[in-house]
C-alpha cells in the first residue's frame, strides 16, 4: 500500500548531498488541488444597489460596499447626508463669465469757445463719471472772472488730473488755454474715449496724454512739466470712493506743479471737509450742485476781483443750465447777487 501511494524520486544532481537519514524524497500529492477563482459580482442598474448578501460577501473579502456604488446612488446618498458633491478635476476651476464689452455714447458737449457744441464720447456705465455740464460751466465762468477776463479764459497751461473723457481739459483748450496735460490711468478710456475726443475737436496737437496713476504722476512731478515749470490751472475730478482728499490736497500743496498764481479746481462729494487754503493758494469759491461740491483755490490777488465778479458761496438747485457770472456788491451787511442769464 505504501508503494502504491507514494513515488520514489532519486536525489537531484543540483541539490547538496542529503544527510544519511534522508535517502529518499517523498512527494505526496494533495487529494484536492487548491485553485483561486476571481470574485465576480454583478450589479444591475435596474435592481437597485445590492442585496445584503452581496454586501457581506464584499466585506468578507476586505472590500467596502460604497466603493461599488453607481454614481447616481452615491450622489443621492451624499445629498441625504448633507455632504458636498465632489467636483471632477475639470470642474475644480470653472471659467469666470466674461464681462460685457465696454461701449460709449455721445451725451457730453463742449459748452463754450472755439469747439462749442461739439459732441464728446463718454463710456456707458458708472466706471467713469465725467463732470456735469452745469458744474463745468460754473467752473469756467468763475475762473474767467477771477482771471480778470469774463469773456474768455486767461491763457495758460492746464493739468487735468483723473481726466477720463477729457471734457474739462477740452473745455479749457476751447476757451483759450495753450496746452493741456491729461492724466488717466485706464488704457481703454485713453484709446477709445479720450484720444478720439481730442481728434474730433482738433486739439490733439496741443495735448499731452499721460497713461499713469495720478499718485505716480505727482510723485515724479519734476519729470513731467519740464522747463515750463508749474501749471496755470489744475483740475481734480477723482472717483469719490477711492481718493483720500486730505492726502491728495497735501500732495498738491507741496508739488512743484502748483505755483503761486495757479488755480486749482476740485470736485468733491457731499460731507467732505475741504481746507480754506492749499499751500500758497486760498479758497475763492465753494459751491454745491446737488450731491456734488466744487471748490476753487486761487492766488490771493484773485480775491480782489470780488467787486468785478468773484462768487464766494451759495448753492444751485435749478436743473436748466445758466451762467453764474455773479457780481457782488457789498454795502454793509447787504450782499446782492445778479446772475447773467443772457449768455445762454
Amino acid at each position: 500500500m505504501a508503494s502504491s501511494s507514494s513515488i520514489t524520486v532519486s536525489p537531484l544532481p543540483f541539490l547538496s548531498p542529503l544527510p544519511n537519514n534522508f535517502n529518499h524524497l517523498f512527494i505526496v500529492p494533495s487529494p484536492k488541488p487548491i485553485t483561486t477563482r476571481p470574485l465576480i459580482i454583478s450589479l444591475s442598474r435596474n435592481a437597485g444597489f445590492m442585496t445584503e448578501e452581496k454586501k457581506h460577501l464584499l466585506e468578507r473579502y476586505g472590500l467596502h460596499p460604497s466603493d461599488f456604488e453607481p454614481p447616481k446612488e452615491r450622489r443621492r446618498r451624499e445629498r441625504e447626508k448633507g455632504g458636498k458633491r465632489t467636483r471632477s478635476p475639470l470642474q475644480e476651476h470653472p471659467k469666470t463669465p466674461k464681462s460685457p464689452p465696454r461701449t460709449t455714447h455721445k451725451l457730453l458737449q463742449v459748452l463754450g469757445g472755439t469747439a462749442r457744441r461739439r459732441k464728446l464720447l463718454s463710456p456707458k456705465g458708472m466706471d467713469v463719471r465725467p463732470m456735469m455740464e452745469v458744474v463745468r460751466g460754473a467752473t469756467f465762468d468763475i475762473l474767467q472772472v477771477a482771471g480778470g477776463c469774463p469773456a474768455s479764459l486767461r491763457p495758460g497751461r492746464w493739468l487735468d488730473l483723473y481726466s477720463g473723457t477729457g471734457s474739462v481739459g477740452i473745455e479749457a483748450i476751447s476757451r483759450g488755454c495753450s496746452e493741456v496735460h491729461f492724466v488717466e490711468m485706464d488704457p481703454w478710456v485713453v484709446t477709445e474715449v479720450l484720444r478720439p475726443n481730442l481728434e474730433w475737436t482738433g486739439f490733439l496737437d496741443v495735448s499731452v496724454i499721460h497713461t499713469v496713476r495720478v499718485e505716480s504722476f505727482l510723485e515724479q512731478a519734476e519729470q513731467f512739466p519740464g522747463k515750463d515749470g508749474s501749471f496755470d490751472y489744475v483740475s481734480v475730478t477723482p472717483p469719490y470712493t477711492v481718493v483720500d482728499y486730505g492726502v491728495l490736497m497735501e500732495q498738491l500743496s507741496k508739488s512743484p506743479l502748483v505755483g503761486k498764481d495757479t488755480f486749482i479746481v476740485v470736485e468733491y462729494p457731499l460731507g467732505t471737509a475741504m481746507l480754506d487754503s492749499c499751500g500758497y493758494l486760498v479758497k475763492i469759491a465753494d459751491r454745491r450742485f446737488g450731491r456734488t461740491n466744487l471748490a476753487i483755490y486761487g492766488p490771493t490777488w484773485s480775491q480782489k476781483k470780488g467787486k468785478s465778479g468773484i462768487f464766494t458761496g451759495g448753492s444751485i438747485k435749478q436743473k436748466a443750465p445758466f451762467s453764474v457770472d455773479s457780481y457782488v456788491e457789498r454795502s454793509g451787511f447787504k450782499v446782492t447777487f445778479t446772475f447773467n442769464l443772457n449768455r445762454w
